[in-house]
């Protein structure tokens, strides 16, 4: 269960330092605006990420295609955790993931995979969230370098990636073939690289 940031713990700062890199933080948002807060934020000039997948919607009788949040009321943001209040004053922001007293930085590797699994242009979509699985390393193909969890579901395999913080997860269809066991990958970067010239 996640626990948020309250408020009264903010500092305030005019604008985000364009020269800093700060680690990625999870916003809880107001359902349904997660793209009216990613623009604000952009608009403030924060480095902000919301990864969408395409799905269908109903509304009037119909079904349309639509954009839609792969981890809804969620959005992520880089800024100075000591410097919140213009990210939680920002209209449609409830708080920010963490513990009582401070933000919990997303995990770096995890939202990586996710970025990657966004730009390779395979359909996504919102996963349960699996503690357990076999881990798996993509080792071809558009994921190539991705991590995650392999599942068989209905006669095919998912990639399932993880964003823990969250406990929320996504899937995506995925080659068996593809794929080799997380800790075979391991093993092999382990094992130390010799290159010799050619005589």
């Amino acid at each position: 269960m996640d626990n948020f940031v309250a408020l009264r713990d903010c500092h305030f700062t005019s604008s985000p330092d364009p020269d800093a890199v700060f680690p990625w933080f999870a916003l809880q948002v107001k359902f349904r605006h997660e793209k009216t807060v990613s623009q604000a934020l952009r608009g403030k000039g924060y480095n902000e990420y919301l990864p969408l997948y395409h799905g269908r919607h109903h509304s009037g009788g119909r079904f349309r295609d639509v954009d839609l949040p792969l981890f809804p009321t969620y959005v992520f943001c880089r800024f100075d955790p000591l410097q919140r209040l213009p990210i939680l004053s920002t209209p449609g922001v409830f708080s920010i993931v963490g513990t009582s007293h401070e933000p919990l930085a997303v995990d770096d590797e995890e939202l990586e995979c996710v970025q990657r699994l966004i730009a390779s242009g395979l359909h996504a979509e919102p996963w349960p969230f699996l503690q357990v699985g076999d881990p798996v390393y993509v080792e071809e193909g558009s994921l190539r370098g991705t991590h995650g969890v392999l599942q068989r579901f209905k006669n095919k395999y998912r990639l399932v990636i993880s964003i823990t913080l969250l406990q929320r997860s996504v899937a995506v269809e995925i080659d068996r073939a593809c794929v080799r066991p997380a800790s075979f990958h391991s093993a092999a970067a382990a094992i130390p690289q010799r290159y010799y010239a050619a005589t």
